[in-house]
């Protein structure tokens, strides 16, 4: 029996394939049996699950999403009354997918017998981008901050230092002490003003073709001499990333930085520390004036911290200040931001209890070659 395929006008696209449009959906669209076994994914399902269509193809659902979620209550209902029910703000809690908060659409395939298709639109995507301006905006804060204490507050604290100075000669050993106590706190507050001021240097960076794979091997074999001994470190690169757009010893800094606060949030036992680098499509930032920046490499550090980072420092980690670390001094992350927002880039974080990363995107160097290739 030979077929036909239907006549169309000349010009006229040919007949446009159900797979295509799904997977050009940005939300993450599964379609289970009556036993709730997977029997497809599109693209960006197999971007959420960290697994290929093929490989899930007959996967049980709950492999993939706990049973406890509300998500199978929504499937009961679309098989029972044969109608499409939806759920805002959902939160799906998986090692595969992270904690995220989502829509979930489930609805019925009428020509199988209680086959559904989930879709599940994250809602959190316009949160991060909110969450990355903020961090930008923490960064030209503390800018504003460093200038505003290296000129006013260190003037003073010299001569408060002095006075001090010149009362010690003259006083008793008891009242020595105090004047002694006074100078070195003068001092502590000097020194954190220091730190400060690095905030306030507003001259153009130098970029230039960095392999970002050079600076990953550097600081890891710094924290494996030092401070990260007792972690094991695993490396997840891509190796056709195109070098990036940046300063190198500031790279080093942030990136030292990172996987320092990462080795100490780590157990004692079974510490573990990822670095990974990935080519990204499609996020384009908007910056001041007008103009667009592609942000296509990213650069991760992710440890297996028992904690993770507590809820209600999430919203400033940021911030001057703020740490989680009872002895810190709370500028290591806002230094981050400023160095990574004179790069034009964005760094952002997601955490839950057993799993922490920090992600810094960047701009790649066009037309470029880096100096030290992989």
């Amino acid at each position: 029996m030979v077929s036909f395929s239907p006549l169309r006008r000349r010009g006229q696209p040919p007949p446009i394939d159900p797979g295509t449009v799904l997977n050009a959906i940005a939300s993450a669209v599964i379609c289970v049996d009556a036993g709730n076994r997977v029997q497809m994914v599109n693209a960006a399902g197999e971007q959420l699950f960290e697994s290929t269509s093929a490989h899930l193809r007959g996967v049980p659902l709950t492999d993939l999403i706990p049973e406890y979620n509300p998500i199978y209550g929504l499937i009961d209902m679309a098989r029972m009354n044969h109608s499409t029910f939806s759920e805002y703000g959902v939160v799906l809690d998986t090692p595969r997918t992270g904690q995220r908060t989502i829509t979930v659409r489930v609805s019925p395939l009428t020509e199988y017998e209680n086959w559904v298709a989930i879709s599940l639109h994250e809602l959190s995507m316009a949160l991060k981008i909110g969450q990355r301006m903020n961090n930008r905006d923490a960064a030209r804060s503390v800018t504003a901050m460093a200038a505003l204490l290296a000129h006013e507050v260190k003037n003073p604290l010299s001569g408060i230092r002095g006075a001090a100075q010149l009362l010690e000669s003259g006083m008793p050993e008891e009242d020595r002490q105090l004047l002694r106590l006074i100078i070195d706190e003068t001092d502590r507050i000097v020194a954190l003003v220091d730190r400060m001021e690095v905030f306030s240097d507003n001259r153009p960076l130098e970029r230039e073709a960095v392999n970002i794979h050079r600076v990953l091997e550097h600081v890891r074999m710094v924290a494996e001499n030092g401070f990260a001994k007792h972690v094991r470190f695993v490396e997840s690169y891509d190796p056709s990333l195109p070098p990036v757009l940046g300063n190198r010893d500031q790279l080093i800094q942030v990136l030292l930085n990172l996987v320092k606060n990462a080795a100490e949030a780590c157990p004692s036992h079974g510490a573990e520390i990822v670095l990974s680098t990935a080519y990204q499509h499609g996020l384009r930032l908007r910056v001041p004036g007008g103009s667009v920046t592609d942000l296509p490499l990213v650069i991760s550090v992710r440890d297996n911290g028992e904690d993770g980072i507590p809820e209600d420092l999430k919203g400033n980690l940021f911030d001057p200040f703020v740490s989680t670390k009872p002895k810190g001094s709370g500028l290591g992350l806002p230094l981050a931001a400023k160095i990574i927002n004179d790069h034009g880039g964005i760094i952002e974080f997601d955490s839950l209890p057993g799993r922490t990363v920090f992600s810094i995107i960047l701009p790649m160097a066009k037309g470029m070659t880096a100096s030290t290739p992989w």
